[in-house]
C-alpha cells in the first residue's frame, strides 16, 4: 500500500507544479484545470469499505472543456489484502455536464473503473451515469443514476444503481449537513438477493478557501464476513481542492 500512496502523492505535487505554467495556456482555448486530493480514514464506495478499514490517499483532475464537456481522472488506494482489487483503483471518465435552467443541473456521462494491479481475474468495468440537481439558497439536492451493463467483470451480469444527495449549509458558518441514500440493484452488493440500500449522514466544515473537513456515518446492507465491508463506521476525511 505504501507504493500506491506515494504515487498519488507524487503525482498530486507534480500535477500542481505544473498548474503553475498550464492555467494561462488552457484558458486561452476555453479549458479550466482543477485539481483535489484527500486523506480519508477509510475509502468507502457506495458504503463498502474497499480499504480494510485502513487509511487511504486518494487525488484527482479534472479538466473543463467548452460547452460544458468535461474529462477528468481519479484515484485512491486500495486493502489489497481482503478486497482482491489490488492496492490501486484509477477512475477515468468523461461527461456534459450544464445549468439547463436556474438552480436546475443536468450531467450525463460514462466512467471506467480500473485496478491495474488486481490479481488473477478481470475486475475493470465501466458504467453510465445521468444526475439532475437543484440549488435553492444554502440547500442542494441531487438525484441520480447509474448502468454498468454486462460485462465478464460483473460474473456477466449487470448492475443498476439510484441515489439521492442532500447537502444544507447552515447559514452563517462554514458547515454544512449531507445526507445520502442509495440503491443497488445486481452485482456489486453483499446480500443474497443481489440488492441492497446504503447510506450516510455527516457535516463538513470548510477551512479556509481550499480545505475541508468532513465526519460521516457510512454503512450499507449485506453481510461480508468475516471482513466486514459493509459495516456501519465513522469515516473521517480532510480534503483540498485548487
Amino acid at each position: 500500500m505504501l507504493t500506491s500512496v506515494r504515487s498519488l502523492m507524487a503525482a498530486t505535487v507534480l500535477a500542481g507544479s505544473a498548474f503553475v505554467a498550464a492555467p494561462a495556456a488552457a484558458q486561452d482555448i476555453g479549458v479550466e484545470i482543477s485539481a483535489n486530493a484527500a486523506i480519508v480514514s477509510e475509502y468507502r464506495f457506495r458504503g463498502v469499505d474497499l480499504s480494510g478499514g485502513d487509511i487511504a490517499v486518494q487525488g484527482g483532475i479534472d479538466l473543463a472543456l467548452p460547452a460544458g464537456f468535461y474529462v477528468g481522472t481519479w484515484g485512491s488506494s486500495l486493502d489489497e489484502t481482503t478486497v482482491g482489487y489490488g492496492h490501486t483503483e484509477l477512475d477515468i471518465y468523461g461527461g456534459w455536464s450544464s445549468e439547463v435552467a436556474p438552480g436546475v443541473t443536468f450531467d450525463v456521462g460514462g466512467i471506467f473503473y480500473l485496478y491495474p494491479n488486481a490479481g488473477a481475474g478481470d475486475f475493470d468495468y465501466y458504467e453510465l451515469y445521468s444526475s439532475v440537481g437543484f440549488e435553492a439558497g444554502p440547500a442542494g439536492l441531487t438525484l441520480g443514476v447509474a448502468y454498468a451493463p454486462k460485462q465478464d467483470s460483473l460474473g456477466n451480469t449487470d448492475n443498476f444503481y439510484i441515489y439521492s444527495d442532500v447537502s444544507v449549509g447552515l447559514p452563517g458558518t462554514p458547515i454544512s449537513i449531507d445526507g445520502h441514500l442509495g440503491y443497488t440493484d445486481g452485482f456489486l452488493t453483499y446480500t443474497a438477493n443481489s440488492k441492497a440500500w446504503d447510506y450516510s449522514i455527516g457535516a463538513s466544515v470548510g477551512l479556509g478557501e481550499t480545505l475541508s473537513l468532513g465526519v460521516a456515518y457510512v454503512g450499507a446492507e449485506g453481510n461480508s464476513a468475516p471482513y466486514n465491508f459493509v459495516d456501519d463506521a465513522v469515516v473521517v476525511s480532510l480534503s483540498a481542492s485548487f
